[in-house]
């Protein structure tokens, strides 16, 4: 065989190989199984979890967790060959998105969902996608400057979320005999802090600055001290025992953080007016993150 012809003939099965590597692994994952027959990738989305998934103009979801699922989108159009693929957005809470992962309802949530060891024996997480801690927000009115102010207060916290727990360990542990209420969710945490339902809400930072720039009255709510630094990883949720869609997701993001396309996502919805009020939570990236950015990897324990 002449020389030429035979460095052709070995590209064309290196080629082959790649391919058929490629189509070995997508016929692995049961999640790009699902998608490749239905033709549709379902991402799940919060209401109200600004800026990474709520509601926008005309009761659209927007935000940053849902623009890097976007991205995720495109990945997988192209390694799959399905320049008709559908997306299809649900709504999910705090209380459902992990069902709604597990029976396949939903392929992947784009929110705000806290990567902690106990949810990973339900469920997988991408790599980090942002680091906050827990706050409590309060009103000036409330005459409560510290945690010690908070003692035999009402407070609230919304339904599902992990700090929950955090907040009934503290609570228990320095005797502040708080009476925790539930949010169905952070608008309804929201509103039973403003009407005085409730005396301070406690949640990630992220999530309360977001949700203070949303309300009628933002210079009416502030943050009490910050206590005891505790990193929060966020993540992308995803179904357990899939390495080969979770493979497929983390090197989106990879690749969107070695661009620089990651923090021009930031900019936008963290330093910016954003959509539907054209508000703007000026809120710099944390130093924690831009070192999880400089090296991805798995949420770390508490």
């Amino acid at each position: 065989m002449m020389p030429g012809r035979r460095n052709v003939l070995l590209v064309v099965l290196a080629a082959a190989r790649i391919v058929a590597g490629l189509d070995a692994a997508l016929a692995a994952s049961q999640t790009l199984e699902k998608i490749r027959s239905s033709g549709t990738l379902t991402l799940g989305y919060r209401e109200a979890s600004i800026p990474f998934s709520y509601l926008g103009a005309n009761q659209q979801p927007v935000g940053m967790s849902l623009d890097l699922c976007a991205a995720i989108a495109e990945r997988v159009r192209t390694d799959l060959n399905l320049p008709a693929l559908k997306v299809a957005y649900v709504a999910v809470n705090a209380s459902n998105r992990i069902p709604l992962i597990q029976n396949g309802t939903v392929d992947i949530e784009c929110g705000s969902t806290t990567n902690t060891p106990e949810r990973q024996k339900q469920v997988a997480f991408s790599i980090a996608t942002f680091v906050s801690q827990p706050r409590w927000l309060t009103t000036p009115t409330s005459g409560i400057t510290d945690l010690r102010d908070l003692r035999e207060h009402t407070v609230v916290i919304t339904q599902g979320s992990l700090n929950m727990v955090l907040a009934q360990k503290r609570n228990a542990a320095e005797g502040l005999g708080l009476t925790i209420l539930q949010g169905r969710d952070h608008a309804e945490s929201l509103l039973m802090l403003r009407t005085g339902r409730a005396a301070a809400w406690y949640e990630d930072e992220v999530l309360l600055a977001g949700a203070r720039a949303t309300a009628p009255d933002p210079s009416a709510l502030v943050f009490l001290p910050a206590a005891a630094q505790t990193d929060d990883e966020y993540g992308l949720m995803l179904r357990r025992d899939d390495p080969e869609f979770k493979a497929l997701v983390d090197g989106t993001l990879r690749a969107e953080m070695a661009s620089g396309a990651f923090k021009t996502l930031y900019d936008k919805w963290f330093l910016n007016p954003i959509p539907p009020k054209r508000l703007n939570l000026d809120l710099p990236m944390s130093e924690a993150l831009q070192v999880r950015i400089r090296e991805p990897s798995r949420a770390q324990t508490r």
